[in-house]
C-alpha cells in the first residue's frame, strides 16, 4: 500500500490531471494502511511516518526548485488555469456540455417565453475561444460552483470507501472520483476519460451487473475523441477500426464478465442498445455529410452534436454505475 501511495504521488507529480482521482487514494490509504483495521481510533504511527515522510520527498523533489526559486506563483497559475472558462474549445461530453447545448437551445425558444437574452454571449461558447464561455439565457457558472460539485459527489462514494476499504470499493471510488471531476469540473478536457473508462473496465470485467453500465461510456468515450482524430480524408479506415475494436471489446467482455449473485439493478439496457445504434448515423454525419452539405459553414454544428451526445452516455453511465456502486 505504501509503495503504490508513493508511485501514484510521483504520477500526479509528472501530470496533474491526476489530481481528479486522489481523494480516492488518500482516503484508501487513511483508512486502510494509518488506521487499524479493527477501529479507526487506534493510529498506526509507524505506517503514518512512513508515508508521510515519503509523500514529502516525492513532492519536495518535484515542487522544491520552482519553491527556491520562488515560482510556485507560476506553478500554480497553470496547474488550475481558471482564467480558460468553463468550458473547452471543443465541449468534453460533461454535464457543462448539456448546460451549454440548452442554452443554445433557449436562443431561439427565448423570445416566445419573454426571456431575457444576454445579446454580448451569444456567440461566446460556440466561437472556440479559450476563456470565452459565457451563456445568454441560463445562469453563469463560476469555479467555486464547479468545485463544490465535485466535492459533493465525491464525497459520497468517499464516505463508503472509507467504512469499506476493499479493492472493489477502491477502483469503485477511484472512478467515480474520476466521474465527477470529469462531469463537473472546470474546463474539462475530453481525453479525461479515459480516466473513468481505465478503472470502470476493472470492475466490468470482474461484475456483470457493472457491464449495462459500461457499455454506453466506453461508446461515449471513444466516440467524443473522434473531432480530435478524424479527418475527411482518414475517416474509412479509422471508423472501420473504431468500429471493429468496439465490436470486439465489448464482445470480449459480455464473455467475460462472470454472472453476479446479486440481482441486476441497472434498468438502461434498452437505453444502451439504442444509444449506440444511434452512435453510427452520428459519426457519418459529423465526420462526412457535415461537409458535403455545408461545407465551411456551421463549423461548431458537428462539435456540438458529437458533445451533447457523448455527454448523455457518460451521464447515463454515471448513473447506472452509482446505482450498482452503492448497493454492493
Amino acid at each position: 500500500m505504501l509503495l503504490g501511495g508513493f508511485l501514484f504521488a510521483a504520477l500526479l507529480c509528472f501530470k496533474h490531471i491526476y489530481l481528479y482521482l486522489a481523494p480516492a487514494y488518500f482516503v484508501y490509504l487513511l483508512r486502510a494502511c494509518c488506521l487499524s483495521q479493527k477501529s479507526v481510533f487506534r493510529v498506526r504511527f509507524g505506517n503514518c511516518i512512513k508515508l508521510a515522510s515519503g509523500l514529502v520527498i516525492i513532492f519536495g523533489t518535484a515542487f522544491g526548485p520552482f519553491w527556491y526559486w520562488g515560482q510556485m506563483g507560476q506553478v500554480l497559475s497553470r496547474l488550475f488555469p481558471f482564467s480558460r472558462g468553463l468550458c473547452h474549445a471543443y465541449w468534453a461530453p460533461n454535464v457543462w456540455a448539456m448546460y451549454s447545448f440548452t442554452d443554445r437551445v433557449l436562443i431561439y425558444v427565448a423570445p416566445k417565453l419573454r426571456l431575457p437574452v444576454d445579446q454580448a454571449a451569444l456567440n461566446s461558447v460556440t466561437r472556440g475561444l479559450v476563456g470565452d464561455s459565457s451563456f445568454a439565457v441560463l445562469p453563469n457558472i463560476s469555479p467555486k460552483a464547479t468545485f463544490i460539485l465535485t466535492l459533493f459527489f465525491q464525497t459520497l462514494c468517499l464516505i463508503k470507501l472509507f467504512f469499506q476499504p476493499t479493492w472493489e470499493t477502491f477502483i469503485g471510488a477511484v472512478t467515480l472520483c474520476g466521474y465527477a471531476s470529469f462531469l463537473f469540473g472546470w474546463h474539462v478536457h475530453e481525453k479525461a476519460i479515459l480516466l473513468v473508462i481505465i478503472p470502470f473496465s476493472l470492475l466490468a470485467l470482474k461484475d456483470r451487473r457493472y457491464l449495462g453500465a459500461f457499455r454506453p461510456l466506453a461508446v461515449a468515450g471513444h466516440v467524443s475523441l473522434f473531432p480530435l482524430l478524424f479527418t475527411a480524408a482518414e475517416f474509412p479506415v479509422k471508423a472501420l477500426y473504431t468500429v471493429l475494436w468496439l465490436i470486439l471489446f465489448l464482445q470480449v467482455f459480455d464473455w467475460l464478465a462472470p454472472v453476479s449473485s446479486r440481482p441486476r439493478v441497472f434498468l438502461l439496457d434498452r437505453f444502451s442498445l439504442l444509444y449506440i445504434t444511434v452512435s453510427i448515423p452520428l459519426i457519418i454525419y459529423c465526420s462526412l455529410v457535415h461537409e458535403l452539405f455545408f461545407g465551411p459553414k456551421y463549423e461548431f454544428l458537428p462539435l456540438m452534436f458529437t458533445s451533447s451526445y457523448s455527454a448523455i452516455g457518460v451521464v447515463g453511465s454515471w448513473i447506472g454505475f452509482s446505482v450498482v456502486y452503492f448497493d454492493s
